[in-house]
């Protein structure tokens, strides 16, 4: 059972179910934390399941309060909401025993929405804003800007080097060295003029697709080439092949790799807070769906989203290659192999025999032969994976060992000294980094990569060596 201190429930959880600042959301927090003996699991289940149908509890001596307040909330609006479909659509989940209520629950929620097609739900899934992380959802020509994600176009990429291992063990000053000095992270952290790098994605023509978005050009130019803040990283580590990949070129063996995630700055946030807000005036959907408010991709605005999301995964991608090329410039290394795979973003894809989009919220592509990379914690091992093409997980897997504990819970519940001990026990140098970030923070990836073993195939594993993040931890755009 939890412990008291770990009992309280903040804001940031309540709006990760789907509250919206208001009376009810006042009523719901002052609800779970006078009755904190139920224990915070049970808790935000029951807050849940109230928001999801207020009805049933209106005469509960607990969540009665709560039930009436959100019926009110309800009555509000000028403009009847589009109708959910009724709760009976069946979805894949992977690794169901250790996937908080609260995930399932909001998954529920988008498997209601009428543009539906099919659902997934990956072992490393909790928590987020309207889909779940982790959450995998097949629509019907429409798309979701809260299904995408906020960094929109967040990613992975993966330099292999010809650099002995021998030899970096030996220099591991100079490494680190080269780590802080090619990187760049913070939020609202760019570079100034005469230090931003070029790239051919500040001449893509969508940057003039409006003013809204040409005026964002700017910052993202500033940024480019940087990582940002929260759960981004750069790092150095050993990835072992057990066995020559052919498709890469590799033979078996250990090799020094550099490996990198983050996503599409302040262009992206920006990008993903407009469109949300104008879904949200154009589909009226009820409280507990309202992050969940899609476009029609035969509408102007989804049109526009569309292009705007393409153009915010470009320049993620591109933030990647500039890391990955100055890197490998100053180490004057030869990169053997190359890895890139993405997330927080929405494909065309046929499934079933039916064009939909997918969106993979915190989950990767996994089709037949598509490779990939999933990492673990900051002293945890990642893997090199190749996907196995499982229609019931709409091609997909994770992308990453997935959070056990809020960044609040973390900040509360995780010492500096814990933090460190663990470190020096993996052999980790930390550059940066807040406590919401600790390895104790983020789910088992041996459990996570168990339950996807029908999803895809191991190639490699990397062992992270020396970690670059954010100064101030959990930060953002």
């Amino acid at each position: 059972m939890d412990t008291p201190t770990n009992h309280l429930i903040n804001s940031e959880e309540l709006m990760a179910l789907g509250y919206t600042p208001g009376r009810a959301f006042g009523i719901a927090l002052r609800t779970a934390n006078k009755h904190e003996h139920l224990g915070k699991k049970m808790l935000l289940a029951q807050l849940a399941d109230v928001l999801v149908k207020p009805q049933a509890y209106t005469a509960d001596a607990t969540f009665g309060k709560l039930a009436k307040a959100l019926i009110e909330e309800a009555a509000i609006p000028e403009d009847p909401y589009i109708p959910l479909r009724d709760a009976d659509a069946d979805y894949a989940i992977y690794g169901e025993s250790h996937i908080e209520a609260g995930a399932r629950t909001q998954m529920d929620v988008a498997m209601q929405l009428p543009v539906t097609v099919a659902g997934a739900l990956m072992p490393d899934a909790h928590q987020g804003y309207g889909l779940p992380i982790g959450g995998v959802l097949a629509v019907d020509n429409a798309v979701i800007p809260y299904g995408v994600g906020v960094d929109i176009g967040c990613r992975m990429a993966l330099s292999i080097y010809d650099i002995p291992e021998a030899f970096f063990n030996a220099n591991q000053a100079q490494f680190k060295r080269e780590l802080i000095a090619q990187t760049r992270f913070g939020a609202g952290h760019g570079f100034k003029p005469h230090e931003r790098a070029d790239h051919a994605v500040l001449a893509d023509v969508a940057f003039g697709m409006n003013s809204f978005v040409a005026g964002l050009k700017d910052k993202a130019w500033a940024q480019l080439g940087t990582s940002g803040g929260g759960n981004h990283f750069v790092e150095f580590g050993i990835i072992e092949f057990a066995e020559a990949d052919e498709a890469l070129g590799l033979p078996a063996g250990r090799y020094l790799a550099l490996l990198s995630h983050s996503g599409s700055r302040g262009l992206g946030a920006t990008l993903a807070g407009h469109y949300t807000k104008l879904a949200k005036e154009l589909c009226r959907l009820p409280h507990e769906a309202q992050n969940l408010a899609y476009l029609g991709l035969d509408t102007e605005a989804g049109q526009e989203y569309w292009q705007a999301m393409t153009l915010a995964g470009d320049y993620a991608s591109a933030n990647h290659e500039i890391i990955h090329r100055k890197m490998a410039a100053a180490l004057s290394a030869e990169v053997l192999a190359s890895v890139e795979n993405h997330h927080n973003f929405a494909w065309k894809e046929q499934w079933n025999g039916q064009e939909v989009i997918v969106h993979r919220k915190g989950a990767t592509p996994a089709g037949a032969g598509v490779l990939g990379i999933i990492p673990g914690s900051m002293t945890a091992p990642g893997f090199l994976v190749r996907g196995k093409g499982e229609a019931a997980s709409i091609n997909s897997a994770s992308h990453g060992a997935g959070r056990q504990m809020s960044r609040t819970q973390a900040i509360k519940t995780i010492s500096r000294a814990a933090m460190k001990a663990t470190l020096q026990h993996h052999g980790v140098t930390l550059v940066g980094a807040g406590l919401d970030e600790a390895p104790m923070a983020y789910k088992d990836i041996h459990t996570v990569m168990a339950a996807q073993t029908d999803l895809v195939d191991v190639l490699a594993t990397f062992t992270p060596r020396i970690v670059r993040m954010a100064d101030d931890g959990s930060r953002e755009d």
